[in-house]
């Protein structure tokens, strides 16, 4: 199927990503078509290998050191590269841009694929754009039922959110967009700065195509309006009493947190394990819409680690602009 233009949703270990062939405008066409995507947003392409690498991406001499240490380093795993890309790749996956975004994911499943199919896949999460990211196969068919043509069923992802993504073509090298693989780590392997990058937050609808993928300021958004509080139950329990909402409120809540009663309660993880927390987010912001709150409360933990992906991830669902 994806050897001929259709779409196919699988599993990665962050989130179910959309699949496409890579090498193919059409086909990558249909991926913005389906998500209703905007063109100005780019894809990431996934291979099976590092070895592959070279079919997607010319890597100039000066940075093969950097690139193979981090590859070495987090390859197969939850990091993108942004690299110099290749004449293969068509305009629509880097939305016009020179670097295109590449990792080599671990899921067995996804690896499965890659190989069989014989071929590069664009794909960014299988939903529709600016909504809650899918970590299973339902979340999928809620979106996309009857706009793609298979889904890949794999049970729910184990991290949860997107994979870090990183320029190494500049030196610091810029953090686009925070994941399990920290800027710590990354600096840690390369000996080379971490910088965060800071776009335009006011801008949802940019003039000019998006430098990264995952950089968009409203991102991840459930149906219901989402508000975030600072990350103690004395704060969630004042938010709670002060929120105005026309209908049903409900709380994304740590285990082993009280709150008063009266709100829909949706259990999240244990409150220091970032990992757990991480994994159960976007569907816990699923289930609550699935019950029909109108009114969405979650605390923020702390930053640092995992806590800046996820932190990352509920600030831009809060958004309403």
């Amino acid at each position: 199927m994806l050897q001929t233009g259709s779409l196919v949703a699988f599993a990665t270990e962050t989130v179910y990503g959309l699949g496409a062939n890579a090498l193919s405008a059409d086909a990558v066409t249909r991926i913005f078509a389906a998500k209703d995507r905007p063109s100005w947003d780019p894809l990431i392409v996934h291979i099976a290998s590092v070895e592959q690498l070279a079919s997607v991406s010319d890597v100039p001499e000066e940075l093969v050191a950097r690139v193979k240490g981090l590859a070495a380093a987090f390859w197969p795993g939850p990091l993108t590269l942004l690299l110099p890309r290749s004449d293969s790749i068509p305009d629509a996956v880097t939305a016009g841009r020179d670097l295109v975004g590449v990792r080599v994911p671990a899921h067995p499943s996804a690896q499965a694929l890659l190989i069989a199919a014989g071929l590069p896949i664009a794909a960014p999460s299988a939903n529709l754009f600016g909504h809650t990211s899918p970590t299973s196969a339902a979340h999928v068919f809620a979106d996309l039922d009857g706009r793609i043509e298979a889904v890949l069923d794999a049970g729910p992802t184990s991290i949860g959110v997107e994979s870090t993504v990183l320029d190494p073509t500049r030196t610091p090298m810029i953090l686009y967009r925070p994941g399990a693989i920290t800027a710590e780590q990354l600096t840690a392997v390369t000996g080379i700065e971490v910088q965060a990058y800071v776009g335009e937050r006011t801008q949802t609808q940019p003039h000019a195509s998006l430098p990264s993928p995952g950089v968009g300021m409203r991102h991840y958004a459930p149906r219901a309006r989402m508000v975030l509080v600072d990350g103690t139950e004395v704060a969630l329990r004042q938010a709670l009493a002060s929120q105005p909402h026309n209908g049903v409120c409900g709380v994304i809540l740590p285990l082993d947190w009280q709150i008063p009663p009266g709100v829909v309660v949706q259990q999240w993880a244990k409150w220091d394990d970032t990992d757990a927390l991480a994994a159960t987010l976007f569907s816990s912001m699923r289930a609550l819409d699935d019950r029909g709150v109108g009114l969405m409360v979650c605390p923020l933990p702390p930053s640092g680690g995992l806590g800046d992906a996820i932190r990352d991830r509920l600030e831009k669902a809060a958004r309403i602009d």
